[in-house]
């Protein structure tokens, strides 16, 4: 897989929840070549949740269906264990404690913020998905990580 080098910017995304309520932020920056995703949320319920780059710069509530299917330049199945994966926009679960907050570091080796087909950028941009539950590793194409609960559009920081 040819993966650019990130080259250029650094990202973030405002996370807000279906009633359109800001829960967070998503700090990304280049590491290697690929990025590096720093997320603090709040008032999300407790417990393990998936957290995925989806193909479309959109997070129209309540269901945040408007960013569509999972980042996935390569076609790929979907999970992080599947043999015929993963989607690079698939990365690990996270967990919010009991506070319903988290402070976490995510890294995906699958994009980067530079040019290409793996740029977080391209064909209009993406965005940034926290499912309700976990994610499987390996159900195609979604990994069973249930309901989208909040959603930030992947832009370049200023």
């Amino acid at each position: 897989m040819a993966v650019l080098a990130s080259a250029f910017t650094d990202a973030k995304a405002d996370l807000k929840d279906a009633q359109g309520n800001k829960v967070g932020t998503a700090r990304l920056t280049p590491k290697g070549n690929g990025v590096r995703i720093k997320v603090k949320v709040r008032g999300l319920q407790p417990g393990e949740h998936a957290i995925h780059i989806h193909q479309n710069a959109k997070c129209d509530p309540p269901d945040f269906k408007s960013a569509g299917p999972h980042f996935n330049p390569e076609g790929k199945k979907h999970g992080l264990k599947n043999a015929d994966g993963p989607h690079a926009g698939d990365m690990d679960n996270f967990i919010v404690q009991h506070t319903g907050k988290a402070n976490v570091t995510i890294e995906n080796a699958n994009v980067n913020l530079g040019n290409g087909p793996h740029s977080l950028f391209t064909n209009g941009g993406t965005a940034l998905v926290i499912h309700a539950k976990p994610d499987d590793m390996t159900s195609d194409p979604a990994g069973n990580a249930g309901d989208r609960i909040a959603c930030g559009i992947i832009v370049k920081s200023e």
